[in-house]
């Protein structure tokens, strides 16, 4: 049997299934001529890498770890510069430390980064004063500019999106492995921060205890390298089906399917049908992967998604990544953990406060409370404390810059505060202040859990 037609033929089966939130390509030759381009070009990832994000993962599902997965909502191309991408990864690790520290759990460090170009909508067209355009997909489809140049469906973007997530990775790689990462610098990750924030002080006095619990460590001759560098892995919404094929590799030393494009992708609220493209797609690979959970998710549509995306069982294969909102996760959560802890499944459960809990503000823009944020994260640990399941993880959209998208939080920000500086491609992201407030009160409802 020819083992790479076998496998390629399974990343094709997807084809044969309605596909939803696919862009409107105005050129079908073009899609194919640039996936083609995509397919010749080398991964982003390797397949040990995804290998050992699974091992991570299967710690996270048998509790003994904890998921840190954030970063943007939508990547834009103009996006990719060394300040920005090092100020996510600074807002990251410094949320990582906290948690480390004083939730006293090891973090598995996952970034929102280098492929979270796409973005699904409501609607496939957008109308201002009278005008009807195609809606803004993100930047691996057409412009955000409200022109009908910029809002034409290109497939030639998806190539940017390739060489954008390259360049992004690659600098991820160089500041997590040459010495930014390092623990050592936990102090240094804070300087810019400390004199206006409430919550970068409170950060400078926990850097304090780290640094001295080093210190000790070293003049007892200890100095692991695990405090030198850091594990830091790649993630985004698997969403354009054409992008995720064109870098869908055989590895060799196994035969079996990779997505290439990133450590962990996952499936949206948008895509998970259980007869869609998107599903059949995801069986295929041998990445570890996720599925976002909305309120209308049953008990029974949780199994037949473990069913069919982890048949054998396979612990770290599979994250369910919960967004329900603050007002209803207390009451439908609870059934989902119940059902599949009984047929006894292990999978890593992460909460995702975020996409449950955006509204309209006055003002007209999108935009989230942090206090929501916060309460759907309580309402999360509740129903695992109670069930005695393990709280796997938090997935936050977030920047490492000072932006003024979701109202409160220890800067306090108000509605009035949000056109100040709202700089978000799509949904509302909380800033690097609201992101540290946010780890420090997960840290605490962690040990408070254990």
């Amino acid at each position: 049997m020819d083992t790479n037609r076998t496998a390629n033929a399974a990343a094709e089966s997807w084809r044969a299934l309605p596909a939803k939130q696919q862009p409107l390509w105005p050129d079908p030759a073009a899609v194919q001529t640039a996936a083609a381009e995509l397919r010749s070009y080398p991964p982003l990832v390797f397949a040990g890498e995804c290998d050992q994000l699974k091992d991570r993962l299967a710690q996270v599902a048998r509790g003994e770890a904890f998921v840190l997965q954030g970063g943007d909502c939508a990547e834009t191309f103009a996006g990719v510069t060394a300040d920005a991408i090092r100020n996510k990864l600074k807002t990251l690790l410094q949320m990582a430390a906290v948690l480390t520290y004083a939730g006293s759990v090891p973090v598995v460090k996952i970034g929102r980064i280098a492929g979270q170009y796409g973005k699904p909508r409501s609607k496939d067209t957008e109308t201002r004063d009278g005008v009807t355009l195609p809606a803004y997909r993100g930047d691996s489809v057409n412009g955000f500019d409200f022109t009908a140049e910029s809002r034409v469906p290109d497939p030639w973007r998806m190539v940017r999106m390739y060489h954008s997530s390259a360049a992004t990775l690659n600098l991820v790689r160089a500041f997590t492995t040459g010495g930014y990462a390092d623990l050592h610098q936990v102090n240094a990750w804070n300087r810019d921060f400390v004199a206006s924030s409430p919550s970068g002080k409170r950060y400078e006095l926990l850097a304090a205890e780290i640094q001295r619990a080093l210190d000790f460590m070293r003049a007892c001759g200890i100095d692991p390298e695990e405090t030198r560098t850091v594990e830091f892995f790649s993630s985004h919404e698997g969403l354009l089906l054409e992008y995720e094929a064109a870098l869908t590799r055989t590895d060799s030393r196994t035969g079996t399917l990779y997505n290439t494009s990133g450590h962990f992708v996952w499936i949206g609220e948008r895509t998970r049908d259980l007869d869609g493209a998107h599903l059949e797609y995801f069986s295929s690979i041998r990445n570890p992967i996720g599925i976002k959970l909305g309120p209308s998710t049953t008990p029974d549509d949780a199994l037949t998604y473990l069913r069919r995306l982890n048949p054998d069982r396979e612990p770290g294969r599979l994250t369910f990544i919960i967004r329900m909102g603050a007002g209803v996760i207390r009451d439908k959560l609870p059934a989902l953990v119940e059902k599949v802890t009984a047929e006894g499944h292990q999978v890593a459960w992460i909460c995702d406060p975020m996409h449950g809990n955006t509204f309209e503000a006055p003002s007209g823009h999108k935009t989230r409370r942090f206090d929501d944020v916060l309460d759907e994260v309580k309402g999360f640990f509740e129903v695992h404390r109670a069930l005695g399941t393990h709280p796997g993880g938090i997935h936050v959209e977030l920047t490492g810059d000072d932006v003024t998208e979701c109202v409160g939080g220890g800067d306090e920000i108000a509605f009035g505060d949000l056109a100040t500086r709202y700089e978000s491609a799509c949904d509302p992201r909380l800033n690097r202040s609201q992101s540290l407030d946010l780890a420090f009160l997960v840290a605490e409802m962690y040990r408070s859990a254990a």
